[in-house]
């Protein structure tokens, strides 16, 4: 054998043993996705429940939401660079996710050791639990970017998001009968909750641990840094999107976390009417998210976010109109719908537009952005609670009406400003929902795109 066929085939041989450490790691990746949704669902619809319970004020609920995402926005800048000198993005991302394990533990002792002042507590432990969780994100991001095919990021975003929303509701729907069934000790309930959540966190560790890294891009020379691309935003397509998708989410949690606050102490709803209404969105998520995936690998992510983002102003809105259960299901199943597609394709969008060499601070600016977003908008929901006139018997309801309004006018002024960066079919809305196309129409739309 001469050198040369000796080389193609050590390539070859290479190449092989690669494709397959990629293949184990998307593999790995959905068992630490089903973990770490274990944990989400023992955790992010009950935060507030604890606070209530701890006798939190409007106030202090939308510090619970906001302080957490302000520390977080600055935390997401100092991201990169700790990770260049973790030394590669795996590191980081396994050092944050063993950190964020251990600090769920003195959450659920914060009733038995802090009580006078429990919320304060809570406040503090809950933030730093959310910094040092959101390090990893723009290292993972980068990580799953290379590892995941361009043309298969709907999809397998899809499956996997659709595997962890599953999770998510089983474990929300227990994480609620545990709360039920000890109503008259629920500060042990919440124990319960937060406890498993360390657990779940670590087994999500483990299976990080096992996945495999690829090379990572060398960066230009003349790659601008975080503060550049921070100063330069509204200059180019991907900045202007960052632009658009934090005021999004600052229009959403203008009224976000007081959903919770609305059932529990306005309607008076049990735990367990509480957690079917609140797990209504989470089916809707695990129903619809396959359907978004196909559609954004077809139609482009930014079409799919065109949609989902005309649907945004309705979703509050349909808080008006009943306080039933029942129709609360409905809302919160139009809410799931809405926000299973924009949550995929606004993340699967970053990806596409950012450069492989830049991707992970480019990521986090992203990310800081929507993080400072909801803390603005938590606290600007919490102030005006007080100040705002009764409406339809609620002044919650003046809120979730001035929520759909602001998310309306962010939509209608900054929507049309941005451009999908991947060759795609032209294709309506109408047919970008209702319509299948066969692999021969697929190619036959691509065809007359270019």
């Amino acid at each position: 054998m001469t050198s040369n066929s000796q080389d193609a085939s050590g390539h070859q041989i290479h190449n092989h043993q690669s494709r397959q450490k990629v293949r184990n790691s998307l593999k790995l990746s959905i068992l630490d996705g089903s973990a770490y949704a274990a944990m989400l669902g023992f955790t992010q619809n009950f935060t507030t429940p604890f606070a209530l319970v701890l006798q939190a004020t409007s106030m202090q609920i939308g510090l619970l939401s906001s302080i957490p995402g302000f520390a977080t926005a600055f935390t997401q800048l100092a991201a990169p660079g700790l990770a260049e000198r973790a030394g590669n993005r795996k590191r980081m991302i396994m050092t944050a996710a063993f950190i964020h394990a251990l600090m769920w533990l003195p959450v659920f002792l914060v009733p038995y050791l802090f009580r006078p002042v429990g919320v304060w507590w809570l406040i503090g432990l809950v933030t730093i639990c959310f910094v040092i969780d959101s390090m990893s994100f723009p290292p993972w991001g980068s990580m799953m970017a290379d590892l995941v095919p361009e043309e298969l990021r709907g999809r397998y975003f899809g499956f996997r998001g659709r595997i962890a929303v599953f999770i998510t509701l089983i474990l929300s729907l227990l994480a609620g009968g545990i709360l039920q069934i000890l109503s008259g000790k629920v500060f042990a309930g919440f124990a319960i909750l937060f406890g498993g959540a360390s657990v779940f966190r670590l087994l999500s560790f483990f299976f990080l641990s096992r996945m495999y890294e690829p090379p990572v891009t060398r960066e230009k020379d003349n790659a601008p840094g975080v503060m550049q691309i921070v100063r330069t935003m509204g200059t180019f397509n991907l900045g202007k999107y960052m632009i658009y998708i934090a005021l999004i989410y600052f229009g959403m949690m203008l009224s976000g976390p007081f959903f919770s606050v609305f059932m529990l102490r306005d309607l008076h709803f049990n735990y367990l009417t509480y957690t079917i209404v609140t797990s209504a969105s989470i089916v809707a998520n695990l129903f619809f998210l396959p359907f978004w995936g196909r559609r954004a690998d077809r139609a482009g992510n930014l079409k799919i976010v065109r949609i989902t983002s005309w649907l945004m102003p309705v979703v509050p809105l349909l808080w008006l109109v009943s306080a039933n259960p029942v129709y609360l299901v409905f809302a919160n199943i139009v809410s799931g719908f809405t926000w299973s597609g924009f949550n995929l394709a606004s993340v699967n969008f970053v990806f596409d537009a950012s450069e492989p060499g830049n991707r992970t601070k480019q990521i986090a600016v992203f990310n800081s952005f929507i993080w400072l977003a909801i803390c603005v908008g938590s606290l600007a929901g919490g102030y005006l609670i007080p100040h705002l006139p009764h409406f339809l018997g609620y002044q919650m309801r003046a809120l979730f009406t001035l929520s759909g309004v602001v998310r309306g006018i962010i939509v209608i002024l900054l929507l049309r400003t941005i451009i999908e960066v991947r060759r795609v079919p032209g294709l309506s809305a109408f047919n970008v929902l209702f319509h299948r196309p066969g692999l021969k129409e697929r190619v036959k739309n691509i065809e007359e795109e270019k």
